[in-house]
């Protein structure tokens, strides 16, 4: 099972948003509020399009609604879910950019795909599976949208792998003034390292060329281990040639809190069977009531804890194919309850630091009030090619998912806690996510993001107008 994200299905604004119809393009003049994952950023914006076609009617009509933003100094902002916690794909009073593109089209003899901006990965991999590939790398959970995971760089969970980034081989790119800009390693290099987790500040992407690997049967393996000792026996075992999938969890309930894992890893099935990617609907349902239970219940989590230890490992013993695994939805995980809301966090700690990081953890956790439901452990190897990278050597990386209230004191216990735990994450040579609660300082980020500055000068060189903003533009870098 997946580490859970959230997703927030804004259906209800999209379909007020679609106040004046065009083809295969919805838009609204109307103000909207519209709003990402956290369900803590409710943002008027004066402009929704919604767009559902990549043809040429509709990158004229992009073209022309950043000219008209450009003259009326409004900002735009790109999104596809949403899946965002600080406002990172919307701008107040700017125009939004919603992408629901669906398109994928495999190249078998080139090994790569072709997706347009908001294809989301359930679309990618179905099309894959019929022609019996699948992505080399992907965002974990299958909801998401293509360009946005290049957008944040987000990392999956197969090994020894980096970031999705790493295996984008190319993208067209609609800059400020509707030029269109093709962006690889070979050309416009400069551009492609920066829009690649680049937050949306460069321009719109409008497709990307991604490499894919042969879709395969696996068996898992389940591993016990101490908190303390899962580091190295992580690295170890993504490492070893024959496992191309890998994760980790932790033990959450407070009387043990960290203090044991357990190493997940897929190694082929030497049956090599490939049935097609079958939905999980049952095993999903369970999962989500197991982990909603957790809320408030350290019981719960003990419970919980069991079933992934001592239960999933027998009723997770059959082989089941790569795609089959990469197509797990966030929604089959969400909550319902209208108090609270389900935020992330997510720390990168170097290996070796890694019991150092379990240690920090249980400091600043433990202290504060928020209630934390899961971690999940991945591996990633080092980006040399982001500017903002965030894994520049191999890293371990911690999601977090908490239940906070939607109150002020919870809000502000959360950025209490949040400010300590970065503190001690970058001390030991460690990063964090920024696609999630803008509650760092600013010294945080240039700390863990030692090229922020550049990064700067280098977006308002190629956005000298600064049309593409949002909220993380806003608090961190404007």
């Amino acid at each position: 099972m997946n580490f859970p994200t959230r997703r927030t299905v804004l259906v209800s604004a999209l379909a007020s948003a679609a106040v004046t119809a065009l083809p295969r393009l919805a838009r609204a003049d109307a103000p909207i509020t519209l709003d990402d994952a956290s369900h803590l950023n409710p943002t008027p914006v004066a402009r929704h399009i919604v767009i559902k076609d990549g043809g040429a009617a509709t990158i004229e009509r992009l073209r022309a609604e950043l000219k008209e933003a450009a003259s009326a100094g409004r900002p735009v902002a790109m999104g596809a879910a949403r899946h965002s916690m600080g406002r990172q794909s919307l701008a107040p009073g700017g125009t939004a950019l919603t992408f629901e593109t669906p398109f994928c089209e495999p190249d078998t003899a080139a090994g790569t795909y072709r997706a347009q901006a908001g294809a989301r990965w359930h679309d990618v991999i179905q099309t894959l599976d019929h022609v019996g590939f699948s992505p080399a790398v992907m965002q974990s959970n299958a909801d998401f949208g293509v360009a946005s995971t290049f957008s944040v760089n987000a990392h999956g969970w197969a090994v020894p792998r980096g970031p999705f980034g790493s295996t984008v081989r190319s993208l067209r790119l609609m800059l400020a003034d509707g030029s269109i800009v093709t962006c690889s390693r070979d050309e416009n290099p400069e551009l492609f390292r920066h829009v690649m987790g680049g937050y949306g500040l460069f321009g719109v992407i409008l497709d990307l060329d991604v490499a894919m690997v042969p879709n395969a049967s696996l068996v898992p393996t389940f591993e016990p281990l101490a908190g303390t000792a899962f580091g190295p026996r992580f690295v170890t075992v993504c490492h070893e040639p024959a496992v191309t999938m890998a994760y980790g969890r932790l033990d959450v309930s407070r009387k043990r809190f960290l203090e044991e894992a357990l190493l997940v890893s897929y190694r082929p099935d030497p049956t090599g069977a490939l049935p097609p990617v079958k939905p999980q609907g049952a095993v999903s349902s369970l999962a989500r009531d197991v982990y909603r239970a957790e809320i408030g219940s350290d019981l719960a989590k003990r419970f919980r804890w069991f079933m992934e230890t001592t239960v999933g490992p027998r009723l997770s013993a059959h082989a089941v194919t790569r795609n089959t695994l990469l197509d797990e939805a966030v929604a089959a995980l969400a909550g319902h309850d209208p108090k609270r809301t389900d935020i992330l966090h997510e720390y990168f700690v170097p290996p070796e630091r890694f019991p150092e990081f379990l240690a920090a953890c249980r400091d600043v956790i433990l202290k504060s009030k928020q209630d934390l439901l899961n971690v999940t452990l991945r591996y990633l190897a080092g980006d040399t090619e982001s500017v903002l990278a965030y894994a520049p050597t191999q890293r371990i990386s911690a999601v977090m998912s908490f239940s906070q209230l939607k109150t002020a004191e919870a809000e502000a216990d959360m950025q209490h806690m949040t400010e300590a735990l970065i503190e001690r994450v970058v001390a030991i040579g460690g990063s964090f996510y920024l696609p999630y609660r803008l509650h760092a300082r600013r010294d945080q980020v240039a700390k863990a993001y030692p090229a922020l500055d550049a990064f700067v000068a280098t977006k308002r060189h190629y956005d000298p107008g600064l049309l593409f903003r949002n909220g993380l533009w806003d608090k961190w870098l404007a």
